[in-house]
């Protein structure tokens, strides 16, 4: 009787730590620009059409390559967005190959510090919206980035969540879902419960 109580425990706790860990894995990495990368001048990116493309979610990664001589990456306000305004920058980058862990839902607002790069279009929002559908995502999307050998050095640094950001919603955005997950937990606790009296 209780080798079967502890078997069903067991397992319980397996399924249920499986699902959870399902719920966190399964990151697009994206890198800004996609060939062309985070560029000013010839290259003539869109990037607000680049990120109306693309599906953000919680824990993505961005990647942003560039020339570090002649560009860098600064995490802005949305009036600082609009304006062009590099002075007052929520976070810098400037190592030309940097990588940006998406932490929450919410606007990311990235602008290059560069006088004129912003003006001329150097500049990108990443909407990432609470919850994703399965349905919104079409079979192999999304794309990840493919692999850059323009730099030997990478920093990787994770983006801070948007102040309204809702700590649930990293555990429903693949579909999931934390509610999933306890659901089935309870299940399987009652399942274990049961055994008690069933044998």
């Amino acid at each position: 009787m209780g080798f079967m109580k502890v078997a069903m425990l067991f397992l319980s706790i397996t399924i249920v730590f499986s699902f959870f860990m399902a719920t966190l894995t399964g990151a697009a990495e994206y890198k800004v620009g996609d060939d062309a990368g985070w560029t000013f001048g010839s290259a003539n990116v869109n990037y607000r059409i680049w990120a109306a493309t693309k599906k953000f979610q919680v824990g993505d990664i961005l990647v942003f390559v560039y020339d570090k001589t002649q560009n860098n990456v600064l995490r802005v306000s949305l009036h600082d967005y609009h304006n062009c305004n590099a002075a007052n920058p929520i976070r810098s980058y400037s190592s030309g190959n940097d990588s940006i862990t998406i932490m929450g839902p919410g606007h990311y607002y990235y602008i290059c510090g560069f006088p004129g790069h912003c003006l001329t279009g150097q500049k990108v929002d990443v909407r990432v919206p609470k919850v994703f559908r399965p349905s919104d995502f079409p079979i192999g999307s999304p794309s990840p980035a493919p692999a850059t050998a323009l730099s030997t050095t990478s920093v990787h640094v994770t983006a801070p969540a948007p102040a309204k950001s809702s700590a649930p919603s990293l555990f429903i955005n693949n579909g999931l879902g934390f509610g999933f997950g306890f659901g089935l937990g309870l299940t399987l606790f009652l399942i274990v419960i049961g055994a008690d009296y069933v044998f």
